[in-house]
């Protein structure tokens, strides 16, 4: 969510346009959520029974807010213009750190600095500078600068939390109670994140691109999923040399399958109908929907597949450390609550999405879920390799049935989505053909000057202009 488009108050800066897409500078600051997905997933992998689920999740809310706010800021001005740059190359080191520190974000263990104190002070230099990054955007104007001192206050409320947690409870508790003091800060300073960020969001702001924000939420949803394919890699531990069987083999394609699914569930048709919706609404209910729809369910979906993540990098070892205990002896119960629960989450927010969005849910929906979910027991009592093969079979006969049900409403909606991309895409060609023939011979110096001399987003003419 962002500020109206009086945001900019110097020339450095370029304000979002209500048709601005994701730019390539903000998926580069993506890659680095694709360790802090993997570092929550191997931390909890480590630690599953000592409570690093739990650690897990509640780690992965917080950088949720961080990425979000990300997000917020590059609907609000270009990411890629003026010092904004700047905000974001520093912001992905302080969110580095805090990931190599995910292993000890609840504890000081040595050697080494404290973990939980390098994780609460880096998320404070995170949360610093995108609050900083705000008031550059806004501070030449007097109607905008009460609506970031709003947007300020959660963060440090957020941070002051952490550094509590991390500084007091070992003074005043011992083993359990210290770990139970802890999280309950944790969970409170997530609490505070989103209620007050569910308060001050609605008051003076809208969202400018609804197609950047659609987008950008889709792609955090895709690097999601990369950490899946690369937990899939990692979990049977082939880079440390063990042997390629056949067990290994159809393992890793029945973990693809799952996958692809997932995409499949949200990506075929309900992200196109989800954007749709975003285009649909304005002012108030818009700021809803993006707050509803994006920065709260996607999180759930995200956890879903890092769970999932979690439970086939430990299925995958077991099947890669001995074949004959891949499909003879039995599945772990907590592996098989893993690979169903983190696929029931995503599900969940998935149709939690689409009723927000489009206003409605099937009863086949809601049956497959409690399906997937009885057959928890059923896969606990097999091999690994056939409890994962029984969770292949569920999730695809899942995706199948229902895109088959729906296949008018996808069908019509893909369509529109060609047309629109093959009408944009005929746009842009013949705004380059005219200014490359408007610019003569001199254009035959190639691309570069070209650029240079009509940079993306800055005085670009309408299709009328051009022509005059």
């Amino acid at each position: 969510m962002s500020t109206d488009q009086q945001l900019v108050g110097t020339h450095r800066l370029q304000p979002a346009a209500p048709g601005a897409k994701v730019t390539r500078l903000e998926l580069f600051y993506d890659l680095v959520f694709v360790f802090a997905f993997i570092n929550v997933t191997n931390a909890s992998a480590k630690t599953l029974g000592q409570g690093g689920l739990v650690g897990g999740i509640l780690v992965l809310a917080l950088l949720w807010f961080a990425w979000t706010s990300f997000a917020t800021l590059g609907n609000a001005v270009r990411a890629d213009r003026g010092v904004m740059p700047l905000f974001g190359f520093a912001t992905m080191a302080a969110i580095f750190v805090a990931s190599l520190s995910v292993p000890e974000a609840f504890s000081d263990d040595p050697p080494g600095l404290p973990g939980d104190l390098v994780f609460a002070a880096c998320y404070l230099v995170v949360r610093d500078l995108q609050v900083l990054a705000f008031w550059y955007a806004v501070r030449n104007d007097p109607r905008l600068r009460p609506r970031w001192r709003r947007l300020a206050g959660p963060p440090f409320i957020t941070v002051t939390l952490l550094l509590v947690a991390a500084l007091v409870p070992q003074r005043l508790f011992d083993g359990t109670a210290e770990l139970a003091v802890r999280v309950a800060l944790w969970v409170l300073a997530i609490a505070v994140a989103y209620v007050m960020g569910q308060r001050t969001r609605t008051e003076g702001l809208t969202i400018v691109s609804a197609g950047h924000w659609a987008e950008r939420h889709a792609q955090i949803i895709l690097i999601a999923l990369g950490e899946s394919i690369i937990s899939l890699g990692v979990g049977p531990g082939l880079s440390a040399g063990l042997p390629l069987t056949w067990p290994v083999i159809w393992a890793a394609t029945l973990g693809i399958a799952v996958i692809a699914a997932l995409w499949w569930v949200y990506f075929d048709s309900r992200a196109i109908a989800g954007e749709r919706a975003m285009h649909r609404v304005h002012g108030r209910a818009r700021i809803a929907l993006a707050r509803d729809a994006y920065s709260y369910l996607h999180l759930p979906m995200i956890l879903g597949i890092i769970l999932f993540s979690l439970g086939l990098k430990r299925t995958l070892a077991a099947i890669a450390e001995s074949a004959s205990a891949g499909l003879r002896e039995r599945v772990d119960a907590v592996d098989v609550l893993l690979l169903h629960g983190g696929v029931i989450v995503y599900l969940l927010a998935v149709l939690g999405f689409q009723r927000r969005t489009l206003h409605w849910t099937s009863r086949f929906q809601v049956v497959s879920l409690v399906v997937l979910a009885a057959l928890v027991p059923v896969g606990a009592a097999l091999a690994p390799f056939g409890a994962l093969a029984l969770l292949v079979v569920a999730i695809v006969l899942v995706a199948a049935v229902d895109t088959l049900r729906m296949r008018q409403h996808r069908q019509r909606l893909r369509e529109e989505k060609f047309e629109e991309e093959r009408a944009l895409e005929a746009e842009e060609t013949e705004l380059r053909r005219r200014r490359l023939a408007a610019a003569g011979p001199d254009s035959r110096r190639g691309d570069h000057d070209q650029a240079a001399a009509h940079p993306p987003g800055h005085n670009r003419p309408a299709d009328g202009d051009a022509a005059r």
